[in-house]
């Protein structure tokens, strides 16, 4: 007990970094819908499937939102990650830095990291995306 004590007392000290390089990563494998983690939010049902590091990539989120017609999960926004859209249900606009472009099933954004965008359900049926976030 002593030992293990120690043991963690010293990682106290280590770079935020080496502690990233963590070798708990993503598993193999495959999530179905119904076991990802669900969230009910007021725009709509939001899903996630994978999240935390794998072995090439410090933190990974997979995951996708169905959103309720007339919504947006929040403003335009920027983060720290890149990421991935894909659109496979319904309708609406995504705007990525001041671009309005209107979408639908198989359209796919690219955002870089810290890079305005954000989507609206302009539809009247609920919106499905699945998105794919990552800091490496």
């Amino acid at each position: 007990m002593a030992r293990r004590r120690k043991f963690l007392q010293s990682l106290a000290g280590l770079p935020a970094a080496l502690l990233a390089a963590s070798p708990h990563t993503l598993p193999n494998g495959t999530v179905s819908e119904s076991h990802a983690k669900l969230t009910r939010e007021s725009f709509g049902d939001l899903r996630i499937y994978y999240e935390g590091p794998t072995d090439q990539i410090r933190s990974m989120t997979a995951g996708s939102l169905r959103l309720k017609p007339g919504m947006s999960p929040h403003p335009p926004h920027t983060h720290a990650e890149e990421e991935f859209m894909v659109i496979t249900e319904g309708s609406g606009e995504i705007v990525v830095e001041g671009k309005t472009t209107r979408v639908g099933p198989g359209a796919m954004m690219y955002c870089a990291a810290n890079k305005l965008h954000g989507i609206k359900n302009t539809g009247s049926v609920p919106l499905l995306f699945f998105f794919y976030k990552w800091k490496v």
